[in-house]
């Protein structure tokens, strides 16, 4: 048994977490390959991708309640947003860009604190919802501009691979977040 019908959100899921995967089969060969002390906190950062997606899958096959998956997804979400994006930000080459990007993770994390924070979170506006993705997506495109500034080709795949990861499985979660508002309304 399945907890979504129509294709649209079958797809939605389907989609996020075979991207999710491929992406956390990328991100920990780049580990391989470049080696633990510099990729560490990838591995780190993995185990909470990692648990998204078998929440999501658990999710989706009816394992977990709606609860359940909204608050352990949002824990793993906040703090990959916590190390990536604020504790062990990435070096930017524009100090301006990194302020942005600072800002832009402290938003964020307000919106899932916020939204989390609710006793009636199913009342949550759906743009709300997607106002996490979109900041997200504009947080991953800033860290892309920066690393094409910097043209490493070497790790280009790496790099582009471990920007886009989060906002792929932020898309899932949020898709399975606004399906739960339509079907409780």
């Amino acid at each position: 048994m399945i907890r979504f019908r129509k294709k649209t959100n079958i797809f939605n899921v389907a989609f996020t977490g075979l991207s999710a995967m491929l992406s956390v089969g990328i991100v920990l060969y780049g580990v391989g390959h470049f080696g633990i002390s510099v990729a560490w906190a990838e591995i780190v950062l993995n185990v909470f991708y990692i648990a998204c997606i078998v929440m999501m899958w658990l999710y989706f096959f009816k394992r977990i309640d709606r609860n359940c998956f909204n608050y352990w997804t949002s824990m793993c979400l906040g703090m990959t947003i916590l190390l990536r994006d604020i504790i062990f930000a990435p070096p930017l080459m524009n100090m301006a860009l990194n302020k942005i990007c600072l800002a832009l993770a402290v938003y964020e994390l307000l919106l899932l604190t916020f939204f989390y924070a609710r006793k009636k979170w199913e009342t949550y506006r759906k743009s709300d919802l997607w106002l996490i993705l979109i900041v997200d997506v504009v947080i991953a495109l800033l860290y892309n501009y920066d690393s094409f500034l910097e043209s490493k080709p070497e790790n280009a795949l790496y790099i582009m691979t471990e920007i886009w990861i989060r906002p792929t499985i932020t898309y899932g979660l949020v898709a399975c977040f606004v399906t739960e508002t339509k079907s409780k309304k």
